[in-house]
């Protein structure tokens, strides 16, 4: 099995003043190909600063960071840009849509920050765009504005713009924290079925007890540290599978 992303001795300290404040206190850890990760945590435990070091969005004050076989802390800023644009696909708590843009919209926009200067396939970007559409049960909302869709729809898209480049990892930060329960449910399902169903690898932060449990794998963090890691439940075939499993 490929490990995907691999942490060595992540510290993140951040200047306050006169004071230094860790975030992060010697972080290791090593995610496979294909899992689905739930990091969790209360306030302050550093699993935002370490989903934000993942997704190459901070540089760790030591420490080394590895995205697919790439040192996002090695790098120069330029770099560090580039590797996120092609391997990393990031969904966040408030959706961050462009108002301006239809559902299509957000998600071309994506095909073409990531195809920039490259030569592109339009008739294999649109029949996956097409299959993301209807796995995320998008494809009658493809025409409206972020205004015009509910929470859980603008966090839909939110993934189908994430994934649409089949990045290495997607990183979803606290992905249900601006939803109801019902929406919540509809879009821990996505996560799920995108994982399942396409392989993508999954690490998803979150404080709700109740939404890591959709994870493959449970990672607590606790004062900077990671406290634990447990195994959840292991690949199943089918969302069906994992439904039976739960219950």
């Amino acid at each position: 099995m490929k490990t995907i992303v691999q942490a060595l001795n992540v510290a993140m300290t951040y200047r306050v003043g006169k004071i230094d404040v860790p975030a992060l206190r010697g972080v290791n850890l090593e995610i496979q190909e294909g899992e689905f990760v739930s990091i969790m945590g209360q306030s302050g435990s550093g699993k935002s600063t370490l989903l934000h070091i993942l997704g190459g969005l901070l540089k760790p004050t030591s420490g080394n960071v590895v995205i697919d076989g790439e040192d996002l802390a090695s790098v120069t800023d330029a770099q560090r840009t580039d590797i996120r644009r092609r391997k990393i696909g990031i969904v966040f708590q408030r959706f961050n849509l462009f108002p301006t843009l239809t559902a299509e919209g957000n998600i071309k926009l994506a095909e073409y920050i990531r195809h920039s200067g490259s030569v592109r396939d339009h008739a294999e970007e649109e029949k996956r765009r097409r299959h993301i559409l209807k796995l995320l049960k998008l494809e009658d909302r493809l025409h409206h504005k972020p205004i015009e869709l509910s929470g859980g729809e603008q966090q839909r898209v939110a993934l189908a713009r994430a994934i649409i480049n089949h990045p290495a990892i997607l990183l979803a930060d606290e992905p249900t924290g601006n939803l109801d329960s019902e929406n919540s449910q509809i879009v821990l399902d996505m996560l799920t079925r995108l994982n399942t169903e396409l392989g993508q690898t999954v690490i998803m932060i979150t404080h709700n007890a109740e939404a890591a449990e959709v994870g493959q794998r449970l990672i607590r963090m606790k004062d900077g540290k990671v406290l634990d890691s447990r195994v959840l439940r292991h690949n199943f075939e089918t969302t069906e599978e994992i439904v039976s499993a739960r219950k």
